[in-house]
């Protein structure tokens, strides 16, 4: 009778094991599903930067396909730095006609475009980088004759730096109507990155 009952208390689990084997189970649970949540998050991360970098690479094709095409003399682009709460928020400018730099094909006359900041809505405090176009004969400056395109959305800052070779530094602007600068650097601020995002675009006088 003794061995018969020992047998039937040896085919049950302890409350103390079912408590060990729950535990066991739900750290299991719990590591599996932070595992699928980081990486998760990582994938997101990742295209989201992956987006964010096809959206200025081809920001930086459309200003040199611009740019390199501008000709010399007559202010073809001039730039100026400027702040607004101690954040660079620079500007350059250049005359052109229809083509990359008004972004259409069929505008008559030479129109002048300015890249630069501006509120991406009334009273937002949020900042958006953009084309201002006007057109260059001032007769034309009529009531909707200014455009404003939207290019690159939550940026904080614009920092422009000109490359002149005949002092062979980089100088804060450009005023200099008869020649062009070799090269033009862009520093763009984004909210939660402390190291802007630069890009350094060569103009059609730059030697190979």
């Amino acid at each position: 009778m003794f061995i018969a009952q020992a047998k039937r208390t040896r085919r049950g689990f302890t409350l103390l094991e079912i408590m060990l084997a729950v535990a066991i189970l739900s750290m299991m649970s719990l590591a599996i599903y932070r595992f699928v949540q980081s990486n998760v998050t990582a994938l997101r991360i990742s295209s989201e930067t992956n987006a964010i970098d096809a959206q200025y690479a081809g920001f930086v094709r459309l200003l040199s396909s611009e740019w390199t095409t501008l000709p010399g003399g007559n202010g073809a682009l001039v730039g100026e730095p400027l702040k607004l709460n101690g954040r660079p928020r620079d500007e350059i400018t250049w005359i052109c006609s229809a083509g990359p730099g008004l972004l259409t094909r069929y505008a008559a006359g030479e129109y002048r475009v300015s890249l630069r900041l501006q509120p991406a809505a009334k009273g937002s405090d949020r900042l958006e980088l953009g084309l201002l176009r006007k057109p260059y004969d001032v007769t034309q400056l009529t009531d909707g004759a200014e455009t404003w395109v939207p290019l690159l959305g939550g940026v904080e800052s614009l920092q422009i730096r000109y490359f002149d070779p005949r002092l062979n530094v980089w100088v804060d602007k450009w005023t200099d109507t008869i020649t062009l600068p070799r090269l033009v650097k862009l520093d763009i601020g984004q909210p939660g990155n402390p190291t802007p995002w630069e890009a350094i675009i060569a103009l059609a006088r730059t030697p190979l």
